[in-house]
């Protein structure tokens, strides 16, 4: 499941996130390496999508900096955090598509505003971008007439538009039913192998958690603080902090043997069938 990992491509150090005098999470000190699937994990009101905001420049943090490739993003000039952006790729959490678009002009949009590629070109390149996303022949479809999992599926084809080497996911399965969020799953994991890109996700899914992440840290609103960093299966196994626990057994003391069994196995298949164009998730 896990893809060789390399450096640390992304640092978040000594970071505080409030909103005005209001402290969300203070000292969140985290490391992302390149190739890893990061999850950023915790309950509602912890601060998740804030942090997510910091990361791709959306929101500045009430103190601390976050390191791309060992320079600083914050403390740099305009132009440079707009050419470290250029180099993400970001899915919301509801897509965030363009209504009165088609799919193919959603994808097509950030390929005619920041690149010089000629009209067929750009074409080619949308075709390509849903046909790795399993949209193949969906171009004049608008979002209305689509699946929500459809939905979700062209708007990771517009966080590829670029090819990013960052692809950042706020909640991607929200929403979703559980055969249409595990092939979802299944679909970053093959992005990240085939494109050897950098995965961070906002999610608060257990099943994507413990399926995919190679990396994670959990934020705790009560504490405001990160109370957990690791892979998630082994800190299931072996944290003794009760919050930690507490969140990655659904509330339960205790995970189960036979619970843990279950949790494994669907770790190890958690690849389902190929996803189809003509399918509804």
């Amino acid at each position: 499941m896990s893809a060789p990992v390399g450096e640390v491509q992304i640092e978040i150090r000594d970071l505080t996130m409030a909103y005005g005098s209001f402290v969300l999470v203070r000292g969140v000190n985290a490391q992302v390496r390149r190739g890893e699937v990061f999850f950023i994990m915790g309950g509602s009101g912890c601060g998740k999508s804030t942090l997510l905001k910091h990361l791709i420049g959306l929101k500045p943090p009430a103190a601390g900096d976050i390191l791309y490739d060992g320079q600083s993003f914050w403390q740099a000039p305009s132009e440079h955090r707009e050419a470290v952006r250029r180099r993400f790729g970001v899915m919301f959490q509801h897509g965030a598509l363009w209504s009165s678009l088609t799919l193919a002009e959603n994808i097509a949009l950030p390929m005619e505003s920041f690149t010089d590629l000629g009209a067929a070109a750009v074409r080619e390149l949308v075709q390509v971008k849903l046909a790795l996303v399993g949209l193949r022949g969906f171009e004049e479809y608008y979002p209305a007439e689509i699946s929500g999992g459809m939905r979700k599926r062209a708007a990771l084809a517009r966080a590829l538009a670029l090819d990013p080497e960052i692809l950042f996911f706020d909640e991607p399965s929200a929403g979703l039913d559980p055969m249409s969020s595990r092939r979802l799953d299944d679909l970053i994991l093959e992005l990240r192998d085939s494109l050897g890109a950098t995965v961070v996700v906002v999610s608060h899914e257990l099943a994507s958690i413990l399926a995919i992440a190679d990396n994670a840290i959990f934020l705790d609103a009560a504490s405001r603080s990160v109370r957990a960093q690791g892979n998630p299966r082994e800190l299931l196994e072996t944290s003794a902090d009760p919050a930690v626990r507490g969140f990655l057994t659904r509330g339960g003391a205790e995970a189960s043997g036979a619970g843990r069994g279950r949790r494994e196995a669907g770790a190890l298949n958690f690849r389902g069938p190929p996803v189809s164009s003509g399918g509804s998730s």
